[in-house]
């Protein structure tokens, strides 16, 4: 890749967290407390698990994984 479709992959991947931040901080409708829950601390165990290739697909640096990764499930 060149360095301006980096740089629009990371803008995108930016954008895309804090869209996340700002809707699941929501309550979502639909979805109990309990189930939103469980839902974060499967996605953050599968996310610790990612090589560099599938983290790179997903627009996120290993750093940002493991920090997101890392989070307890009840935060968001």
């Amino acid at each position: 890749m060149n360095g301006l479709s980096d740089v629009r992959l990371k803008m995108h991947a930016e954008e895309l967290l804090e869209e996340q931040r700002t809707h699941v901080a929501a309550p979502t409708p639909g979805i109990s407390r309990w189930a939103l829950m469980w839902q974060r601390l499967h996605t953050r165990k599968v996310l610790l698990e990612l090589d560099d290739d599938q983290l790179r697909d997903i627009g996120l640096s290993p750093e940002q994984a493991r920090k997101e990764g890392l989070k307890p499930f009840w935060r968001t």
